[in-house]
């Protein structure tokens, strides 16, 4: 991967980490006026419908992107967990934790999407991300031990955060088999649908809506935490794979602890720093990685904008006018060749 496309790569990973990472603690603050439930549909509506008019707005109308029946599969199932299941899950988990640990607790989805994305997807991995995932692992659980301020708070609030972890982990991997398509059309669709349908649930229960301001801000957070930082996740993707750009995204809690302690006043125990520390080191663990090796392109056939360089040398059955990037289904031919990289789009194969 050349090193402006990894740099924008990691930019895009840590943009949607800042977004999301400020959203949980004011979701928390908005947990006083709504239930969990239609809070979560909140967040997601306002990222559907805000990234549908940016969607609008840039294509001067509404075009479908053209996927195979096989990414329509793992973009409904991300949906499913992703955008109804996890931000269910976290709602009703932030009203038994405290928003800074429940930012914290929030690190095992990176944990859970690396080990997704080793165990089940066969992305490949090394003993360096191995070691900054157990420190992550270690600073989770430093936070429930006894004597711990923060752990006293933990129980089914923990469990729930966990299981919107795992929610968002297969999300993560699902995701990424359609990353070559629109970034604005998978989040604004997840967020569409999963806004709808949890809207729905929350006033089936008999929630009742909140006043305009709430509601609006809401929509707002949603559509900057979940809406914009997921387009950005996406492309993150795109270019680091599952497990590299689920450890980027893993310095969001680390920001949405320090906006909770900061901002809200909420106490933070020695353990607390321990753990964040540990979850640092993690982190850095993964930020100065670095994978070098001779491998072999096998041929591919997809679709998304790119630019002319080592990997895309094919040609144009169309008249083109060299404009550059540009959008088109393309063939790539077989390649071997040694650079850095990471299991991007292009990067899919395997190691001895």
């Amino acid at each position: 991967m050349p090193r402006v496309a990894f740099s924008r790569s990691v930019a895009a990973a840590l943009g949607a980490a800042l977004l999301f990472g400020a959203s949980t603690p004011l979701a928390k603050a908005l947990l006083r006026d709504m239930s969990p439930v239609l809070l979560a549909g909140l967040l997601y509506l306002g990222s559907g419908v805000g990234l549908g008019l940016v969607r609008i707005a840039r294509d001067r109308g509404w075009r479908t992107p053209s996927m195979a029946k096989a990414e329509w599969f793992w973009l409904l199932l991300a949906i499913g967990f992703g955008g109804v299941l996890g931000p269910l899950a976290l709602m009703l988990g932030l009203t038994r934790t405290p928003a800074a640990t429940a930012s914290l607790l929030l690190n095992l989805e990176a944990v859970l999407t690396a080990v997704l994305a080793w165990v089940v997807f066969r992305e490949n991995t090394d003993r360096r991300i191995v070691l900054g995932m157990l420190l992550i692992v270690a600073g989770a659980v430093l936070l429930a031990l006894p004597g711990s301020s923060q752990g006293a708070h933990l129980g089914w609030g923990a469990l729930l955060i966990a299981g919107a972890c795992l929610c968002w982990a297969l999300d993560n991997n699902f995701t990424r088999k359609v990353s070559a398509s629109d970034a604005l059309f998978i989040a604004g669709l997840k967020g569409l649908a999963a806004g709808i349908v949890n809207v729905g649930i929350a006033l089936a229960l008999g929630a009742r809506p909140p006043a305009a301001p709430f509601a609006g801000m809401a929509m707002g957070v949603g559509l900057l935490g979940y809406g914009i930082s997921l387009v950005l996740f996406v492309l993150a993707l795109r270019g680091l794979g599952s497990a590299r750009t689920g450890a980027y995204f893993s310095t969001a809690p680390f920001i949405g602890a320090a906006i909770a302690i900061l901002t809200f006043g909420e106490h933070a125990s020695w353990m607390f720093w321990l753990a964040a520390a540990l979850m640092g080191v993690g982190v850095w663990l993964h930020l100065t990685e670095r994978h070098e090796h001779l491998h072999t392109h096998e041929p591919i056939t997809h679709t998304h904008r790119h630019v002319h360089d080592e990997h895309h040398q094919h040609a144009h059955d169309f008249e083109w006018d060299g404009h550059e990037p540009h959008t088109h289904e393309h063939t790539h031919a077989s390649l071997t060749h040694n650079h850095p990289h990471y299991p991007d789009i292009h990067h899919q194969h395997r190691h001895e």
